[in-house]
């Protein structure tokens, strides 16, 4: 869908306020803290700033963000979980601003990690980067995933394919689908006004996932570290707009 100047203007309001999230979140990051008190902060954020989140409800999942730490992909519910020394968690989040949406996720170091951690987050976060770079009119759109796909095989990690990024726009996951591979099709072709989440996940092992039984929580099938990052992007006539920097 293409988006008039008015839409997308509503939803830079939701990428500022899901970008604000995720700083204060990253300040409240520290060993001793439960992923519980994460979601406050989120709450306090949305509160504060009239938002409304997309996350809380959405086919009944009872939080207002995901924390997914170590092995766990996506989806993690926050609760007692206390974060350790070395640990990593991906937090996903998100903001309705007058009805439009805005998407994004981060993966935080806790304290002092690995340096296996430290890279898996660093190429992860540049495979973000360059996938988001091919969100310019007359690409297509799958060439996000191929993009994305060879920076995670050239690091040896496994590129995770059942969880995808998507457009967004009056809901929060809208088609088409956003592969973090290679589909073997190019997509639609890309124009000014569309607006798309991308987000990259990858695993220190096999890409294979499990969900367990809470319904939510998908984990490494192998017990790997996985990180995960992800912006809302508009596609402009000057190239791509990250509305959740």
């Amino acid at each position: 869908m293409i988006r008039r100047k008015d839409e997308l203007d509503k939803m830079r309001k939701a990428g500022r306020v899901v970008a604000e999230i995720l700083h204060e979140i990253e300040m409240h990051v520290k060993p001793g803290v439960t992923t519980a008190s994460l979601d406050k902060v989120a709450r306090d954020v949305l509160d504060r700033r009239g938002a409304r989140s997309n996350f809380l409800g959405y086919r009944g999942y009872p939080a207002t963000i995901c924390t997914s730490p170590n092995d766990v992909i996506v989806h993690g519910i926050p609760g007692s979980y206390i974060l350790q020394e070395g640990d990593i968690i991906s937090v996903d989040c998100g903001a309705i601003v007058e009805g439009y949406h805005g998407d994004a996720a981060r993966t935080f170091p806790v304290g002092e990690v690995s340096a296996e951690s430290a890279q898996l987050m660093k190429v992860t976060k540049e495979a973000l980067e360059v996938g988001k770079s091919q969100l310019c009119p007359a690409n297509h759109l799958n060439e996000v995933g191929r993009a994305v796909e060879q920076v995670g095989k050239r690091a040896g990690y496994g590129v995770v394919r059942q969880y995808v990024g998507h457009a967004i726009g009056t809901a929060m996951h809208e088609e088409p689908q956003v592969p973090n591979y290679w589909p073997g099709k190019p997509g639609i072709k890309l124009a000014p006004g569309m607006v798309f989440a991308v987000e990259p996940m990858f695993n220190m092992g096999s890409s294979e996932t499990v969900q367990l039984d809470d319904g939510w929580t998908v984990v490494t099938k192998d017990g790997s570290l996985s990180a995960h990052f992800e912006d809302t992007i508009a596609v402009t006539e000057h190239g791509p707009e990250v509305f959740t920097a």
